[in-house]
């Protein structure tokens, strides 16, 4: 449909420089530590969506893309690590993170499979939650915490989608609807706070209501209803979510930048 060609600009894993440089400072630290929140529930997106032959062939190279990625950004982090603590944090999160990647590659997605996944990816956004939060509490300044916001939307926007792929395909956990819903609130929630912060420049305004356009055209496909082919409607949430991702992934490079 015309709807899904607009959608149709994907995120492969090319995300903004500072995904290939070594980390230099907090702010590129925090922006890493919450891009392995986002990749823990775009991991598990992509798995559902290959299960059910939902955009399939992107969703396999979102899914390899995405692995090379948190594995790559788990090895920086570690180095980085300015206390025990955040270091022990990066190691807990290595062990929960090598246990998700067993699930992920070697064999065809199966609904089997997908709880488990849908489960795993849970604990690996936890523990890299607790690391991206050690960053931004150590970081000090004012632009740390609004790239820890910003980061924590790309989450959400592949959360949400996660959530959606895990119900239409009866695998998600008990509550996987409120989750889905909470979710929702806090992505609106978040895009308040990040067009409002005193530390907000004009660009960066201008990114966001970018991001609330995106966010409207993923609202209408989370919205759909049953009205339309299954598919078709799992199909423009995959699509949806990675243009907005690809938008947020842009507002959080620019909070990054304004600590430099």
């Amino acid at each position: 449909t015309a709807f899904v060609l607009a959608c149709l600009v994907v995120v492969l894993g090319g995300f903004s420089e500072d995904s290939r440089a070594q980390i230099s400072d907090f702010n590129s630290a925090i922006n890493k530590a919450g891009r392995q929140r986002m990749l823990s529930q775009r991991m598990a997106k992509a798995y559902l969506q290959i299960g059910q032959d939902i955009d399939a062939e992107r969703s396999k190279k979102i899914l390899d893309g995405s692995i090379s990625l948190f594995d790559r950004q788990l090895v920086e982090l570690k180095n980085f690590a300015p206390t025990p603590e955040i270091k022990s944090a990066y190691l807990n999160l290595e062990r929960a993170w090598l246990a998700y990647k067993d699930m992920l590659v070697g064999a065809r997605p199966t609904r089997e499979g997908a709880k488990k996944v849908v489960a795993q990816s849970d604990a690996v956004l936890e523990l890299a939650q607790a690391g991206a939060a050690m960053l931004v509490d150590l970081s000090g300044s004012e632009s740390g915490p609004l790239v820890g916001v910003a980061g924590r939307q790309r989450m959400l926007s592949q959360r949400m989608a996660k959530l959606y792929q895990a119900v239409n395909w009866g695998v998600a956990p008990n509550g996987a609807a409120a989750e889905l819903q909470k979710a929702r609130k806090d992505f609106n929630v978040g895009l308040i706070a990040l067009a409002t912060a005193p530390a907000t420049t004009r660009a960066i305004k201008d990114e966001v209501e970018l991001s609330k356009q995106q966010w409207l055209f993923f609202e209408n496909a989370l919205d759909a209803g049953e009205a339309a082919d299954k598919k078709v409607l799992a199909t423009n949430v995959a699509t949806t979510s990675e243009r907005l991702l690809e938008t947020m992934d842009n507002i959080t490079a620019m909070f990054e930048k304004l600590g430099k």
